[in-house]
């Protein structure tokens, strides 16, 4: 496996647009297309917010009752969410103009939206941006670049990533783009991911490697605790890679999931880098432990704790903190046994030693706190499972985006 240039255009036959359509203010990108020059198998995961925008309901029942997408409409800045049947018409009408100017079947077409809940779709926007992305796809890696540039609605960078493997002698990409940045808090993936891929495999095989792989990966980010209405994974397999069909848990099977899974892992690491108002990436591991979930409970308990999210953002070695977060989450474990370690790239301490404090250089502390990227390992001497969750520390700026957000 490899890491390799472009984003959702990067696999075999699929091309991309981004435009400004007039939903946003005037010249900023809000409309953003992906079109498969094949039918594919679609595979997706979905927020469990009991309220689901209507987009969420749309692209489950095509993933669920359909074959053969083709398209994803995605706009940005309207999330059409608690927009009741005319939210819903609106998805078929969406869907409805990007099937005649593409000439695909409407059942062909997913759909998107993200921003503002509780907004109608401003339609004729919408049909006028679909006519426009239709004229403008490419398989360029500009062209994605533009479409990940498109969906963005807080975030401050747009976020893409693409690795190729060898598969029965052909070579094989995954590749995706994906926007998030508050209402971050997943229990099935976060915000909005669309993965593309030329590899040929069942249906059923892509739904299975799709959901297992988000367990670890975006199911473990948070930013500020919010599960959010839009919530959804999309992954769209076309096979011209030309690979032997894959069907069965084989050998090649195991690596196509190990490439979903670093694509999907960079993706949860940029959403939760890129949180509102973040200036580091906070990063918990938790090994040693008794199991998987238990690992998994803890992980999370430390990167949603407000106070440790606090103590990052002033490069305070505020262990206990972290500590309090393990205690309350819980997972049954012994605080005298934990060993706690600080680690960037300015290097790496050990903070506690059997739930004592070290005799540790504050100074050195903050130094490793004060980078882009912030790792905290606890050791809890239980077991050999392990792990690793993401989040972002919590600043000034969080309070004030989303304070005037609508405005």
């Amino acid at each position: 496996m490899k890491k390799t240039e472009g984003g959702v255009t990067a696999a075999k036959g699929f091309q991309a647009a981004g435009c400004a359509a007039g939903i946003k203010k005037e010249g900023i990108m809000d409309m953003a297309m992906i079109f498969s020059e094949a039918p594919c198998h679609a595979a997706g995961t979905f927020t469990t917010n009991v309220v689901k925008a209507a987009p969420v309901k749309w692209d489950q029942e095509i993933v669920y009752h359909q074959d053969g997408a083709q398209v994803v409409v995605c706009n940005s800045g309207i999330a059409n969410a608690c927009t009741g049947e005319e939210g819903m018409s609106y998805c078929q009408a969406t869907a409805q103009a990007a099937a005649q100017m593409l000439k695909v079947p409407e059942t062909a077409v997913l759909v998107a939206s993200t921003g503002v809940i509780g907004k109608q779709l401003p339609m004729d926007k919408i049909k006028g941006g679909i006519a426009k992305l239709a004229l403008m796809l490419e398989d360029t890696s500009e062209a994605a670049a533009l479409a990940a540039r498109a969906i963005m609605t807080t975030d401050t960078h747009p976020k893409e990533t693409a690795v190729s493997l060898e598969l029965g002698g052909k070579t094989v990409t995954i590749g995706g783009m994906c926007k998030g940045s508050g209402m971050i808090h997943p229990n099935m993936c976060t915000m909005l991911s669309f993965v593309t891929t030329d590899v040929k495999i069942s249906k059923e095989l892509l739904q299975e490697a799709l959901s297992e792989v988000v367990q670890d990966t975006y199911n473990m980010v948070s930013v500020d605790g919010d599960t959010s209405t839009n919530d959804t994974v999309l992954l769209l397999a076309n096979g011209m890679a030309g690979n032997p069909e894959i069907t069965e848990k084989n050998e090649d099977y195991e690596a196509f999931k190990a490439a979903l899974f670093e694509v999907n892992k960079i993706q949860a690491m940029n959403i939760a880098g890129d949180g509102e108002g973040a200036t580091a990436l906070f990063e918990a591991k938790v090994i040693g432990a008794e199991s998987k979930e238990q690992a998994v409970t803890l992980s999370k308990s430390i990167i949603t704790s407000n106070l440790t999210k606090a103590a990052i953002f002033g490069h305070d070695a505020n262990w206990g903190r972290i500590l309090c977060a393990m205690g309350y989450s819980g997972a049954s474990f012994d605080p005298e046994k934990v060993d706690l370690y600080f680690e960037s790239e300015a290097g790496k301490l050990q903070i506690i030693r059997d739930g004592v404090a070290t005799d540790y250089s504050e100074e050195e502390a903050t130094k490793i706190l004060s980078e882009e990227k912030v790792t905290a390992i606890a050791d809890i001497h239980m077991g050999t499972a392990e792990a690793t969750a993401w989040g972002c520390d919590l600043t000034y700026d969080y309070v004030k985006i989303n304070a005037d957000y609508r405005s």
